[in-house]
């Protein structure tokens, strides 16, 4: 097919040396899933990309001085929260 059929350049990627575990649990959530193995896959690398980046942005933040411990904030607001909803 022409290459100006195609919106963009797309590579091929092969991995070799899968163990085989890994492929059926690869397979199995594909079909449960309706998707493809490569959609599952692709999905995969992007969220572990996406991760790696940001733990890149959030490593290069200054840190932030709350003036007490964090976990103090959050037991107030689960307090807070847990008597809007009652019993």
């Amino acid at each position: 097919m022409p290459g100006a059929c195609y919106g963009h350049a797309m590579a091929n990627l092969q991995v070799k040396g899968v163990p085989e575990a890994l492929q059926r649990r690869l397979r199995r959530a594909a079909a449960r899933q309706g998707r493809s193995m490569r959609d599952i896959v692709l999905d995969a690398v992007h969220r572990e990309l996406a991760r790696e980046e940001l733990l890149a942005r959030l490593a290069r933040r200054e840190p932030v001085d709350l003036g007490r411990p964090a976990a103090l904030s959050l037991e107030e607001i689960r307090t807070e929260r847990g008597a809007e909803l009652g019993p």
